[in-house]
């Protein structure tokens, strides 16, 4: 805890990130055990010197009162089951799960699905099968795994399948010096020093073949939600709040106030096109794209992941038309990038780094060719995500228009309605070339399922917090330090 830190929460308002305050907030309660342990002389320095000035480690933060949150619905609905963790220090078995998340990264590829092991969408969790549980056993170890037991060798070996899976470079994480870095869904931003739960994170490093960082213990754990249900008072503001006005009653008895724009809109909505495949509904994307440019009009083409970005960036490149790509590989250029996406004859591809939050200002000469076209190439599973995006044309009186583009093959169906309605639906599109835009419905009802979904999810995390909350403490123990691993 630096004397800055201490200084800043001493002042009347405080900014930060949440993840900041979470951490702060765990650091804080790790001091305040160990004065409370004696293991440090705090107390008497403090008692001598008085808080303020001086004289070994001290909490920062002061009592929660009043959280004003901007995006208060990223924050407070999005990031709400975001764990923040401090981690403790490993002990002496290291080596030796290095070397079991090596082993099972290795052998992840021959488990076949169905076969091996059966896949559950639903909880998304892998679990092998008779025949799998004989593959581990059969398959050639190294002797440092000779003391590694079998069951942990199946529950390591099922983590690495539902890693190879589910866990993909430049979509879930990008590599950086040598480190995973996790992309956050929502915002496409990175999250430097996130970390997922549960050996996840062991075993992507291990896919990668990079230095495996040993999955520790917790030393402390708070989620977003927690975090600020811990407030007297929340309050926030931000564009897309109308459709979780009732979550963010029911949580964080947060009242609904709707604020009329400062300008009418003049926001085009043209209509949307779905195509049988992700391959046809990029074509038509360029197309787009190369009719707007050559009349010089500004596009922003929205992406859920880097590597869409860079699939549609490949496909600008074929069509010889100048591009300017955001993602979390270009976080430096991002004002510059941002800047210049209103200027006549722009094209800028982004993940959702361009969505909220976010000012286009147009160019001159831009306003009389209509504005800004912003393109959706697919649904978020959150309208408010595709809400934010779209909000990034018309902005302030100005003109603009946006599209939404889908495909049969685009990952809402599969997430909304499962692997089998999912695969008839994919199967259809692969039949014909054609445009299915009548099934625009489907990607609705599909992105409905998933937001209420995790809408369940979310009441029940804060169910579980305050039930385990209030078990530990009548056990006489702190809920933030002494969390299960």
């Amino acid at each position: 805890q630096t004397p800055e830190r201490a200084k800043a929460y001493a002042c009347d308002l405080t900014y930060g990130t949440a993840n900041e305050f979470g951490f702060d907030f765990l650091r804080d309660r790790l001091l305040l055990r160990k004065i409370k342990e004696g293991q440090n002389d705090l107390i008497g320095a403090m008692l001598n010197q008085g808080v303020g000035r001086g004289g070994g480690d001290k909490p920062v933060q002061r009592d929660p009162f009043f959280a004003l949150v901007d995006e208060a619905d990223s924050i407070l609905i999005d990031e709400a089951r975001t764990p923040l963790i401090i981690s403790a220090i490993p002990g002496e078995a290291e080596k030796i799960q290095v070397a079991t998340y090596c082993w099972c990264a290795e052998h992840a590829g021959d488990f076949i699905e169905d076969e091996d092991y059966e896949w559950d969408e639903d909880k998304k969790s892998v679990e092998l099968t008779r025949k799998g549980r004989s593959k581990v056993r059969n398959i050639e170890k190294p002797p440092i795994l000779d003391s590694v037991g079998m069951f942990d060798l199946y529950t390591f070996s099922e983590r690495a399948i539902k890693v190879q899976r589910e866990f993909h470079l430049e979509r879930q994480y990008v590599v950086r010096d040598g480190e995973i870095v996790i992309v956050d869904e929502f915002t496409g931003r990175l999250s430097e020093g996130r970390k997922w739960r549960d050996g996840i994170h062991q075993a992507i490093e291990a896919k990668e073949g990079l230095e495996v960082t040993v999955a520790t213990g917790q030393a402390a754990r708070i989620t977003i939600q927690d975090f600020f249900l811990r407030f007297e008072n929340v309050a926030g503001m931000t564009g897309t709040a109308a459709a979780s006005r009732k979550e963010l009653k029911k949580i964080y008895q947060c009242n609904f106030v709707p604020i009329p724009t400062n300008r009418p809109p003049r926001r085009i909505q043209l209509p949307t096109e779905v195509y049988g495949n992700s391959d046809a509904k990029y074509r038509a994307i360029v197309n787009e794209i190369a009719d707007l440019n050559s009349v010089g009009r500004p596009v922003l083409i929205g992406t859920r992941s880097i590597d869409k970005s860079l699939i549609l960036a490949r496909l600008l490149d074929e069509k010889n038309i100048e591009y300017q790509i955001l993602n979390a590989y270009h976080v430096e250029e991002e004002a510059e990038i941002v800047a210049k996406a209103g200027q006549l004859g722009k094209v800028t591809v982004s993940t959702n780094m361009a969505g909220r939050g976010t000012d286009i200002r147009l160019g001159e000469g831009v306003e009389e060719l209509g504005g800004l076209h912003v393109i959706c190439t697919e649904m978020h599973e959150s309208a408010r995500i595709d809400r934010q995006l779209i909000g990034r044309c018309g902005r302030q009186g100005d003109p603009g228009s946006y599209r939404q583009y889908l495909s049969l093959d685009d990952e809402l169906l599969l997430t909304g309605f499962g692997p089998k309605r999912a695969k008839r639906l994919k199967n259809k599109g692969e039949e014909t070339e054609k445009r299915f835009d009548s099934t625009e419905r489907l990607f609705v009802k599909a992105q409905k399922k998933v937001e209420k979904k995790h809408f369940r999810q979310r009441k029940a995390l804060m169910y579980f917090e305050k039930q385990r909350k209030k078990m530990q403490r009548e056990m006489g123990q702190d809920p933030y330090l002494d969390s299960t691993n």
